[in-house]
């Protein structure tokens, strides 16, 4: 399997309309076979994405006790989440052992209802960030990677437009105040901290739940996609590229046309030893209140998927990885993972 590499600089710094038109088409050709692809010309400084890993370096190197001093409820996507917390797979409403077994920590920031002062947003879903006092310059390093990351998710989505043939600004009404979560990750623990009770998730198989997904990683292993093949791929982002990957709102749109394809990590272990490895996934997830139903364009036959708000899905996606509460509403997903090799 071959993760495309795009150039999305036509979209970011301007250019023809026969460049955007290559990039676009690009785009739609690996959003239909592979749901994954590397992007360049994204345009974010290599200053920026070097303070933002010093700021991950910086808190997950906290011992357990202080970083545990951030975690907040499950209903609560912000702050800490320490290893075994959560299980991706119940995202899917699937899940060997049925327990919460996923190697991984995390770190939460997203909007709030404070960035949006003139509307009525339910304080769980846009809930205010907790930001740790031990990290010098925490919080403005992870701002400012969150800002760029937004810009470039803003920009893919003016690309779909274009890719899909939709009216230019298509998805603007549906994102103007986007439920953007940036998940910072931390796969490798102090030795002893990790119990190897069987079989090691990093983290367990799932698709993202939103529009789109910008993700920064280290080039290590871990990442693997699933295949129309119907085998798992490993993918590790090329020099200075951003993974991207679609959501379950984009399948919906596009009737799966789009790909939303399964991924999971294992764990970075190398000859025995566990390696760093870090990842930043930017999630572009739509307006809460807005209505994801299939494009007329992409109806074809019939319809995969009934209309849903992006709350319907997003807490029942969440209330599975982070609550452990299996979610039921995602069969079509869970049966592409029961046939996977």
């Amino acid at each position: 399997m071959q993760v495309p590499v795009i150039d999305i600089a036509p979209y970011v710094r301007g250019g023809s309309a026969e460049l955007r038109d290559r990039a676009a088409r690009d785009f739609d050709r690996a959003a239909r076979t592979v749901g994954f692809m590397q992007i360049v010309g994204h345009g974010i400084p290599r200053a920026v994405i070097e303070g933002f890993a010093d700021a991950l370096d910086g808190f997950f190197g906290l011992p357990l006790e202080m970083k545990g001093r951030y975690r907040t409820p499950p209903d609560v996507n912000r702050g800490y989440a320490p290893p075994k917390s959560e299980s991706l797979s119940l995202s899917l409403g699937v899940t060997a052992a049925n327990r919460m077994n996923d190697f991984f920590e995390a770190f939460n920031i997203g909007t709030a209802v404070s960035d949006y002062p003139g509307l009525d947003l339910p304080a769980t879903d846009y809930a205010e960030n907790v930001w740790p006092q031990r990290v010098p310059d925490f919080q403005r390093a992870v701002q400012t990677y969150f800002a760029e990351a937004g810009r470039v998710a803003r920009a893919l989505t003016t690309l779909f437009a274009d890719a899909l043939d939709l009216p230019a600004g298509f998805f603007d009404r549906f994102t103007d105040h986007s439920l953007d979560v940036l998940r910072m990750n931390n796969y490798a623990l102090p030795p002893g901290t990790v119990d190897l009770d069987g079989d090691l998730t990093g983290m367990g198989e799932h698709t993202d739940y939103g529009i789109v997904t910008v993700l920064w990683a280290d080039q290590a292993p871990g990442l693997q996609v699933l295949a129309a093949d119907g085998r798992w791929h490993d993918v590790q982002p090329a020099p200075g590229a951003l993974l991207v990957n679609l959501g379950d709102l984009m399948a919906r749109w596009t009737n799966e046309e789009w790909l939303s394809t399964l991924h999971r990590v294992k764990p970075p272990i190398v000859n025995g030893t566990i390696q760093r490895r870090r990842s930043a996934a930017f999630f572009h997830d739509g307006n809460i209140d807005a209505v994801i139903e299939t494009l007329p364009s992409c109806l074809g036959a019939g319809n995969k998927y009934a209309p849903v708000t992006v709350a319907e899905h997003i807490r029942a996606k969440l209330a599975g990885s982070r609550a452990g509460q299996a979610n039921t509403n995602a069969t079509r997903e869970a049966a592409r993972l029961a046939r996977a090799r």
